[in-house]
């Protein structure tokens, strides 16, 4: 098999499960140096164990993507350790139970805000001061098809996911004069223990409902469908592309299918 990131020095945010995990696997099977960066601390060495077991090629060091100290010291480490950075990911997300506007709680509003907007933009912050001397890079964000649509996931959730994808062009904008790239991903409902345990679902019963909703059959999206298509954004074959919302929903949508998560609640 080709490695199609030989060379390359990946972090990855949320790396200790579902999309995070597929990826630093999938990235490191195509010839990167991995750094995962969550704070889930047993789960997130265990992948890390699984990817390298000398260490060399995959660590972990944990960071919570709202604290910029976190933030700036992964990177740092990882510049340290590696000498350089090629690929963030900014994939570290939540999702809160949908609620009615008038009964949604500003905490609650608050905290998946921090968690899926600012730590996006601490990641890109702390990565650019690295990529910029060197004149190139790939920062990428785990999106959602929540950022081009309305009523697919609660206020916060919603509105987060859209700011990602206003950060993600605004970097395009100003660092494309260094060379850097920035892209997001935005997927449709896949299976992964954040779904699962906030849906009170199993992956089969998610992977049937994706299946149900989506206008593509034949095929069910996984997380190692997330973590390919963020292959080609971190990898030299995507180096023209800039700005990008990669929509990856098997077409829902862009078709008249009815999706509302408000329902019911009144």
């Amino acid at each position: 098999m080709a490695q199609r990131l030989r060379g390359k020095v990946a972090l990855i945010t949320g790396a200790a499960s579902g999309i995070g995990e597929s990826t630093a696997k999938l990235f490191h099977r195509h010839g990167a140096k991995v750094m995962i960066l969550d704070i889930q601390d047993e789960l997130a060495e265990k992948v890390a164990r699984e990817i390298s077991s000398s260490g060399d090629d995959a660590s972990y060091v944990h960071c919570d993507v709202t604290n910029e100290d976190d933030v700036r010291s992964a990177v740092d480490r990882a510049v340290a350790k590696y000498g350089k950075i090629d690929v963030m990911f900014g994939n570290a997300g939540i999702l809160e139970k949908s609620t009615r506007i008038a009964d949604f709680p500003i905490s609650d509003f608050q905290k998946v805000i921090n968690v899926n907007l600012t730590g996006c933009f601490l990641a890109a912050k702390h990565a650019a001061r690295v990529m910029i001397p060197q004149r190139k890079g790939s920062i990428i964000f785990t999106a959602s098809v929540a950022s081009v649509m309305g009523g697919a996931a609660n206020y916060a959730y919603t509105a987060s996911k859209h700011a990602v994808v206003g950060l993600t062009r605004n970097l395009a904008a100003e660092l494309g004069q260094f060379g850097i790239r920035a892209n997001c991903i935005s997927p449709s409902l896949v299976p992964t223990p954040l779904s699962s345990g906030l849906l009170g679902l199993s992956d089969a019963d998610l992977e049937e409902v994706g299946h149900q909703n989506s206008p593509l059959k034949g095929v069910t999206l996984k997380a190692e469908d997330i973590a390919e298509a963020a292959l080609h954004l971190a990898s030299d074959e995507s180096k023209f592309t800039s700005g990008l919302n990669l929509v990856v929903d098997g077409g829902f949508t862009v078709t008249d299918r009815e999706i509302n998560v408000f329902k019911g609640l009144y």
